[in-house]
């Protein structure tokens, strides 16, 4: 049962910002359970005091902006549209990298015979009228614009954008863009002075449940606690190689003259126990970047180790995530 005492997160409930909410959250080990896809309404079992609910992303601005919700995963573009980067709202996690893309002006490739327009002013200056922009982002849009002192008029659409400049109701259309692709089909290219806001998901909060809700703000912290630690272990690898030597302090000794097999304060080494033969051998565990992989390997061999064995990493835990003190920084509480 959903109630006011429970602690709420909102996550966008269609699209690739839904897909990439979940599949995040599940693999940082927070696992969505949503009986029945048309529900709104969902439990989080590794946190049972969490208590999900899906809406547009638009509209979890507004609730976490109004305070009905604690919580909120959507896009920047959206938090940006919606002016909820306010007093209201704190942003705790402003990169969770996936749901890229950017609030970026297109335009017809081919628009009057004129091929190489690249810019928004040549563009505005070939028209000899106010431009005239299609789009659902209209606050961020008009800031744009506005900005660069050009003269337009906004046309609201909610459907499909990209058809606007064929029929001859806009010049332009305001639009998101991921891979482009559908800008490409619809024969549309973007500006290249055109990017008005780039985007990827973020986690946003209530500023005043934090604030007066103890339980909102221990929430804040595990959540973080979870997203930092799976963020930063999913770009690392767990390493463990056997290797001989007279001891541990000397291992160590030979590890500390290569680059990329340090570990993260150093390396764990471990007595392995040997049938027979020498019993001199030793486990070592380092934890390397993913993209170091290959020189790793290479450094553990060249200082005699063997039998390598690589795992991906769920989590690494630091004492506290970064991002929790600086939110408590922002709140006036660390």
């Amino acid at each position: 049962m959903f109630s006011q005492q429970n602690v709420r997160l909102s996550l966008p409930s269609k699209g690739r910002l839904e897909t990439g909410a979940l599949e995040f959250l599940a693999d940082a080990g927070l696992q969505v359970f949503k009986p029945n896809p048309r529900q709104y309404l969902a439990d989080l079992p590794a946190l049972p005091e969490l208590k999900i609910i899906f809406q547009r992303p638009g509209d979890i601005v507004v609730s976490v902006k109004q305070g009905s919700i604690d919580f909120g995963i959507t896009g920047r573009d959206m938090l940006e549209e919606k002016d909820g980067a306010d007093g209201d709202i704190i942003i705790l996690h402003d990169a969770l990298g996936f749901g890229s893309c950017a609030l970026t002006l297109a335009v017809p490739e081919t628009w009057k015979n004129v091929t190489d327009v690249a810019s928004l002013k040549e563009f505005a200056a070939e028209l000899g009228h106010p431009l005239r922009v299609a789009t659902k982002f209209p606050f961020l849009t008009e800031r744009f614009l506005n900005q660069h002192n050009i003269a337009h008029s906004l046309i609201s659409a909610e459907g499909t954008l990209e058809s606007a400049p064929t029929i001859g109701y806009a010049d332009m259309i305001s639009d998101l863009v991921s891979s482009g692709q559908t800008l490409l089909d619809n024969r549309l290219r973007p500006l290249t002075d055109g990017v008005i806001q780039k985007s990827q998901a973020v986690l946003i909060a209530n500023r005043n449940a934090l604030q007066t809700h103890p339980e909102v703000l221990e929430m804040a912290r595990r959540l973080l606690e979870y997203i930092e630690a799976h963020m930063r272990a999913k770009d690392n690898l767990l390493v463990i190689a056997n290797m001989r030597g007279e001891s541990p302090e000397a291992i160590a000794k030979k590890i500390f003259t290569q680059t990329n097999v340090g570990g993260l304060q150093g390396p764990t080494i471990s007595p392995i126990g040997v049938r027979e033969g020498s019993p001199n051998w030793y486990a070592v565990t380092v934890v390397v970047r993913r993209d170091h992989l290959p020189q790793a390997i290479s450094e553990l061999r060249l200082i005699g180790g063997s039998g390598i064995i690589v795992s991906p990493i769920t989590y690494i835990f630091e004492e506290e995530p970064p991002r929790y003190k600086a939110m408590l920084g922002a709140l006036g509480l660390g």
